[in-house]
C-alpha cells in the first residue's frame, strides 16, 4: 500500500523545485495529476479498513457460533430416541 508520508515527501520535493523555477503552475498540475491518479485507485482510509476488519471478525465469530450450534442440532437428530 502507498505510504502517505512518501506522497507528502514527494509533494514537498516538487514544491521545492517549483519555488526555484519560473513555472509556478507546475505544482498545481502535478497535484492535480497525482490527485487524479490516487482517486482512480481503490484506496480506503486506515480508519475505514480497521472498522471493516472489526466487522469481519465479529461476523466470523457469529458464523462459527452458528456452525457449532447447527452441528449440535444435527448430532441430536441423528441420535436414536
Amino acid at each position: 500500500m502507498l505510504d502517505p508520508k512518501m506522497f507528502e515527501d514527494f509533494t514537498q520535493r516538487v514544491s521545492g523545485l517549483i519555488a526555484n523555477s519560473p513555472a509556478a503552475d507546475i505544482e498545481k498540475n502535478v497535484r492535480s495529476m497525482m490527485g487524479s491518479f490516487f482517486s482512480k485507485l481503490d484506496l480506503v482510509t486506515r480508519e475505514e479498513f480497521d472498522t471493516q476488519a472489526k466487522v469481519l471478525a465479529r461476523t466470523r465469530q457469529l458464523v462459527d457460533q452458528l456452525s457449532a450450534r447447527l452441528d449440535e442440532i444435527e448430532a441430536q437428530e441423528k441420535t436414536p430416541k
